[in-house]
């Protein structure tokens, strides 16, 4: 994915399928903004 500088929002990331997505759009080069509980 080209994802250098962009900036994405992930809901639900302090675990499971939310975490897993925040760490791979994180690798693919994108900022990422965690909201969780």
């Amino acid at each position: 994915m080209l994802l250098s500088g962009r900036h994405a929002v992930v809901t639900g990331g302090g675990r499971g399928i939310g975490r897993a997505v925040a760490a791979r759009l994180r690798r693919e080069g994108a900022r990422v903004s965690i909201i969780g509980r």
